[in-house]
């Protein structure tokens, strides 16, 4: 087992990971129904795919010797109706101000555009990836 979900109510849900016994909470978004005092379900879909590139890109940093320490993302979420659903994501990857060489580029960049995240969503979901690099 993975992770443990138990509804609380009000549409507001507790997740337990299994191994860490860490936990968050859930809530509806205010556009539809909820509070939105917490990450919604289709938020952290949004944000599942931020945490797997840097992750996937750490891993190749380190295989590689580059320093990516102090990586920022800045994940936005757009939703479509109709069905009601996540259509677009846009990642904006802020890289740290050091040298990168055009070759440590475009390692890093493969690698977090392949991330099993990035490859598990529906192909409908306009994935907007924005490397940052420093000048």
């Amino acid at each position: 087992m993975t992770s443990k979900i138990k509804y609380q109510g009000d549409l507001r849900t507790e997740c337990t990971h299994i191994r860490s016994g860490q936990s968050f909470i859930t809530d509806a978004p205010i556009d539809n129904n909820g509070k939105g005092e917490a990450f919604s379900p289709t938020d952290l879909t949004a944000t599942s795919l931020g945490t797997c590139m840097i992750t996937v890109m750490g891993i190749s940093a380190r295989n590689h010797g580059i320093n990516i320490d102090g990586a920022e993302l800045e994940i936005t979420k757009h939703m479509a109706a109709d069905p009601r659903r996540i259509s677009q994501i846009d990642v904006k990857i802020l890289m740290p101000s050091l040298p990168y060489t055009d070759k440590e580029k475009k390692i890093l960049e493969k690698a977090g555009r392949t991330c099993p995240v990035a490859y598990s969503l529906h192909p409908d979901i306009v994935q907007a990836l924005d490397f940052v690099w420093p000048e």
